[in-house]
């Protein structure tokens, strides 16, 4: 087992697909708290906390990871509304081959940019008040992460529901308990 510290590897992540504002993995946006245990062979995840505005959230555990792979955000109707995947242990998840966990950020968003002007979304990036970009169009924002001495991507992943304003730390709809996350 690797220490806390150390970064998995692509080769040592599960690896996921992200369809922008439908699924991330086997996770798929509107699932209940007992679907997503299930679709992540977690029976413990660690405990379901209370959030503000009648937010859940719930860190999982994956088969392969070393640590906390992610945290699964509820909304007040109980269907899960956001995923955020660890840079250290999470699984790698891509967006037609661009790989978004664990990456260098700065090295990252020059990808995402070109990728969303490819698609003729250009116009489209969005930058938090902490610098993380994202697009409302995907429901994602790119967030940093410390590991050790560097960052690394950590994607958050929001429903369609929650896609407006992503980038916004104080309007959008990511939980606040995100935004503090890692910052």
């Amino acid at each position: 087992m690797k220490p806390a510290g150390i970064v998995l590897d692509d080769t040592e992540r599960l690896q996921w697909d992200f369809t922008p504002l439908v699924s991330v993995g086997p996770l798929r946006f509107g699932m209940s708290f007992h679907e997503v245990a299930a679709a992540l062979d977690d029976d413990i995840p660690s405990g379901l906390s209370h959030g503000r505005w009648g937010v859940r959230y719930v860190h999982f555990h994956l088969p392969t990871s070393h640590g906390l792979a992610l945290t699964a955000y509820f909304a007040e109707s109980g269907c899960l509304s956001c995923i955020a995947i660890d840079a250290h242990h999470g699984p790698q998840v891509t967006m037609n081959g661009l790989r978004l966990v664990g990456r260098v950020p700065s090295q990252l968003v020059d990808l995402f940019v070109d990728y969303l002007q490819s698609q003729g979304l250009g116009d489209a990036v969005r930058a938090s008040q902490y610098g993380d970009i994202g697009a409302d169009e995907f429901g994602l924002v790119l967030r940093a992460q410390r590991a050790d001495d560097i960052l690394l991507t950590r994607p958050v992943f929001v429903a369609r529901e929650w896609a407006d304003r992503v980038c916004d730390v104080t309007e959008g709809a990511v939980p606040e308990e995100e935004w503090q996350v890692y910052c």
